[in-house]
């Protein structure tokens, strides 16, 4: 159950952090200059935003989910099983984000969820 748990933090929270991050750099805008003092303002306004920190919050905890699956579970199941996060991804990009998911992309989510499944299914 421990690992289930692991499991599940690792795929939600890392990917809504992930999303959380995106949508506050798109609110701080395209980064075309790239010299130090044009990147510390950058990284500067992006540290203002609340939703910045909630998703640099939810990537930690996915962190340490994972560390704690690793102690766990072979690597060798962790990390393909983790590749469910790119689904939850492609679908909070659709959802959150309002993003274009192509129909091939989806075929790509597809396949990846077939391949975490046949994962899952040779762990014993």
């Amino acid at each position: 159950m421990t690992g289930f748990v692991l499991y599940l933090l690792i795929v939600f929270l890392g990917t809504g952090g992930e999303l959380c991050v995106s949508r506050a750099m798109k609110m701080v805008g395209e980064v075309t200059d790239f010299r130090p003092h044009a990147i510390a303002r950058v990284v500067g306004r992006a540290l203002l935003l609340p939703r910045m920190w909630m998703g640099v919050s939810m990537m930690a905890v996915a962190f340490f989910a994972l560390l704690g699956m690793l102690s766990l579970a072979k690597v060798s199941f962790v990390f393909p099983a983790t590749a469910l996060s790119y689904a939850a991804g492609a679908l909070g990009g659709r959802l959150f984000l309002g993003e274009r998911v192509t129909p091939q992309r989806w075929i790509g989510v597809l396949l990846v969820c077939i391949g975490v499944t046949l994962v899952f299914l040779g762990k014993g």
